[in-house]
């Protein structure tokens, strides 16, 4: 299977990428192929909703998305990596998540397989809600078939992460698959 990982912190060193990196290494030991983009290191801007896509051809901006779009439309699986930023997924990957708009018909006959890898400093029990839901009604919308979720509660630090059961579980999900 061939799966693309948009990484969308903008902390290259970070917990989420400790958690990207375990999922590659679980999915690769499966025999599939993974490809990590950084989002944050990429030129994307926001969707301006002028709709000269139709929904479903080129978008009028002319920027790095058009890398995701050929990326998402020729893999098996997209994992959305995120920190948790104020209960939502960061904005570089919103921002990418937005321009799905272009090509929202292909990735919808795709049927592509997802996963969600996320932090979060915080340990409350309702702190993904937000997140999740989202995540959740992007699946259904989308018609992507939902793998699995690692939400990383308490990983507001690299040592936090790593010292905590959450890479563990990124690296069984990819291994799983």
């Amino acid at each position: 299977m061939k799966i693309v990982v948009l990484m969308a912190s903008p902390n290259p060193h970070g917990s989420t990428s400790i958690l990207a990196e375990q999922f590659r290494k679980g999915a690769e030991e499966s025999g599939n192929s993974v490809e990590v983009i950084d989002v944050c290191r990429m030129n994307v801007a926001p969707c301006t909703g002028c709709v000269a896509c139709g929904y479903e051809g080129d978008c009028v901006q002319r920027d790095d998305n058009e890398l995701i779009r050929r990326k998402l439309l020729s893999c098996d699986m997209v994992v959305f990596a995120t920190p948790l930023y104020y209960y939502g997924m960061s904005a570089q990957l919103k921002t990418v998540v937005d321009r799905f708009c272009a090509y929202n018909s292909s990735l919808n006959r795709r049927h592509l397989k997802s996963a969600l890898l996320t932090v979060a400093w915080n340990s409350d029990d309702w702190t993904f809600d937000a997140l999740t839901a989202h995540y959740k009604t992007l699946v259904r919308y989308i018609n992507f078939e939902d793998m699995g979720m690692v939400l990383g509660y308490g990983c507001g630090t690299p040592s936090m992460t790593m010292s905590g059961e959450y890479p563990e579980k990124a690296y069984r999900l990819g291994r799983s698959l």
